[in-house]
């Protein structure tokens, strides 16, 4: 049906002092209203009101959920051509696609290409599932819904995961075990995935307007819960990225290519570790604050993120004291930024936090 204007309606105040407005006879008896028919009311960003008849809304759903979002992807047996539709099954399931069928073309290294695009599927892709394969041809589906895993549920089981990578890379130097160094790989692979499932869930939330279902209270919260994601998947890189530069330092020792005499500063470690576990602290207390909508609790710890930048000088000063393997210096230095990126980050999400909450606070206030 084409839009139609059907005029103005004036608003009434009932001696209860409710507001009541009469609806287009016309429009009822088009949408085949009666007495105790019910319509929803849905509150547009712009504050104009949408209404829908129940009926209406629930034959949309259906056929929303029964039609599935699918796409065709085209592989030629090249490396270049896969690594191409490996970036294009990542933004398809990014812009929550529900099946991607991937088509290779010739019959040269097929199975070769299948399975490097099953792993990539598992490792990569949360709720991912092979359901159809043939001889030229595989089916990706997205099995996981977005009311089975809500977005703060994945946020805070990102922070626990990055953070618990990050841990694990700054104990690493000292412990030199090969369990740990893949807990930290584990923990990045775990962590982008949560990241990339939480921007597929902003993605539908934006183009369904879908806010309040998302446990928002307003649009702009979607730019505030992307920025957070960032920052944690932050973390994991850092994690990552530290335990990678150690894993070439210690072949290098053990192809003798290096010759360390001192094992690392104990006075130099302590301090960072210190330094590590004060900046978690601070982003765990940050992300609690956020998901609590609590103002007070982000004001107080952007005020306490000053305190902390002496630790940090305190740190570089002690590690350019001392003469130690500029190769020693170099991973500690990586430990340091690593840990001070976590403040930031901390302060990034307490003052986002701010913003999210701020109106709230100024006018729940009666001005005397």
């Amino acid at each position: 049906m084409a839009e139609k204007d059907l005029g103005y309606r004036r608003v009434q105040c009932t001696g209860r002092g409710s507001y009541i407005i009469s609806l287009p006879k016309e429009w009822v008896q088009c949408v085949g209203l009666k007495k105790g028919s019910e319509i929803n009311f849905s509150v547009q960003p712009d504050s104009s009101l949408t209404l829908v008849p129940r009926k209406l809304k629930e034959k949309y759903a259906e056929s929303d959920h029964a039609k599935l979002k699918e796409y065709y992807i085209n592989v030629d047996l090249s490396e270049d051509d896969l690594q191409s539709a490996l970036r294009m099954i990542k933004a398809l399931y990014v812009i929550s696609a529900d099946l991607i069928r991937v088509h290779f073309k010739g019959s040269e290294d097929v199975v070769k290409y299948k399975n490097i695009i099953k792993n990539f599927a598992r490792a990569t892709l949360l709720g991912a599932e092979i359901i159809d394969e043939t001889q030229d041809e595989i089916t990706l589906q997205i099995l996981i819904k977005h009311s089975e895993f809500p977005i703060e549920k994945a946020v805070r089981r990102m922070v626990i995961v990055a953070l618990s990578a990050n841990r694990d890379a700054i104990l690493a130097p000292k412990k030199q075990d090969d369990v740990l160094f893949q807990r930290v790989i584990t923990g990045h692979h775990d962590a982008n995935r949560l990241g990339l499932y939480a921007v597929r869930q902003l993605k539908f939330g934006i183009e369904h307007n879908l806010f309040k279902e998302l446990g928002f209270r307003t649009p702009k919260e979607f730019l505030l819960y992307r920025i957070i994601v960032n920052d944690i998947k932050n973390i994991s890189e850092d994690a990552l990225n530290i335990i990678n530069n150690l894993s070439t330092f210690q072949k290098q020792i053990d192809d003798q290519l290096l010759f360390i005499k001192e094992p690392i500063d104990e006075e130099v470690y302590s301090q960072l570790l210190n330094l590590n576990s004060v900046a978690h602290q601070m982003f765990e207390e940050a992300t609690k604050a956020m998901f609590k909508r609590a103002y007070n609790d982000a004001e107080k710890l952007i005020a306490k993120r000053s305190s902390f930048v002496t630790l940090e000088i305190e740190l570089i000063r002690l590690i350019s004291s001392k003469k130690m393997d500029p190769n020693v210096a170099a991973i500690l230095r990586l430990m340091l930024d690593s840990s001070r990126r976590i403040l930031d980050y901390g302060q990034d999400i307490a003052e986002l936090t701010l913003n999210r909450t701020v109106e709230e606070i100024c006018t729940s206030f009666e001005v005397k």
